[in-house]
């Protein structure tokens, strides 16, 4: 039995199902008047089963052509806002898991007077950051030093405050289209993990006496159904979500910069500064 979440299909699977569906239509239409033609009046003696096929191949043209004009339509309603949203929901992602490998070592801060080594600085830790051996030697090298450990609680704690935050502000507005559910369904899923490691932390490693913290904590279904948990399955939770996180910025970017492409942002500048200014006639 298949114990895995119900995922809404992206917009790519859809619109290559409605276009198959369009091309088996067209391949029933072709094999029709082939076999038409082999045996001779074989549609016309069977008048019942040539309207059948007929209609058959008209509800399936008729569907995919409408839902290809209605997920694009939906697409480019609102690209502009949903390339926002997707762009937060990447900075999110990128700080999750660059934060990490910074804490972990293997990462360094970026130097802000060289932002043209961005690209390379974020390459450079994606590529630490598969090396999954190598992870879990300084991930379990970090739980074992108290002060690094308690600064990955801290951290874990002021992830989860702005993933509360990007994900409360937006998910709402982009689950309304079918075509970002996908995505969204899949940060929710890494901060998720990222609660559920949290929670534990704060129930069983409480970093302050605040008590409403601690009662959160206690309410948590992460110390219920999870109970303590050790080392082993610390690191490698976390190391999951890293490598995730890291996913999920790069999926996202590329999903964002398809939506919205940087030559309309180019069009759309030089537009604006065409416009003359109010009153500029007078």
């Amino acid at each position: 039995m298949d114990f895995s979440p119900l995922r809404s299909d992206s917009v790519g699977k859809r619109l290559r199902q409605t276009r198959v569906l369009a091309a088996l239509a067209v391949l029933i239409l072709v094999g029709a008047i082939v076999s038409d033609r082999l045996v001779d009046g074989f549609w016309a003696r069977n008048a019942l089963l040539t309207n059948l096929v007929a209609s058959l191949v008209s509800v399936a043209l008729t569907v995919a052509v409408v839902n290809e004009v209605i997920e694009r339509r939906q697409l480019r309603r609102w690209s502009v806002l949903a390339q926002y949203v997707l762009i937060e929901l990447v900075r999110t992602a990128r700080l999750t898991w660059t934060t990490l490998m910074e804490l972990l070592g293997l990462m360094f801060a970026e130097d802000q007077t060289e932002p043209s080594t961005g690209r390379a600085h974020l390459s450079a830790g994606a590529e630490a950051l598969r090396d999954t051996p190598r992870m879990e030697q300084e991930m379990r090298r970090l739980l074992a030093d108290p002060e690094r450990r308690q600064r990955l609680h801290e951290l874990i704690e002021r992830l989860m405050s702005r993933s509360d935050e990007v994900l409360g502000r937006w998910a709402g507005v982009m689950l309304n289209s079918s075509a970002y559910a996908e995505i969204i369904d899949r940060h929710v899923e890494l901060y998720s993990r990222l609660a559920w490691v949290g929670s534990l932390l704060d129930h069983f490693e409480p970093t302050d006496d605040d008590p409403r913290r601690r009662r959160l904590s206690r309410s948590s279904p992460a110390v219920e159904l999870q109970g303590d948990f050790d080392d082993d399955w610390l690191a490698e939770n976390l190391i999951a979500i890293a490598q995730l996180a890291e996913r999920l910025d790069r999926g996202t970017l590329e999903l964002a910069v398809r939506i919205v492409p940087s030559e309309w942002w180019v069009t759309r500048r030089e537009a604006v500064a065409s416009i003359p200014e109010a009153g500029g006639g007078h």
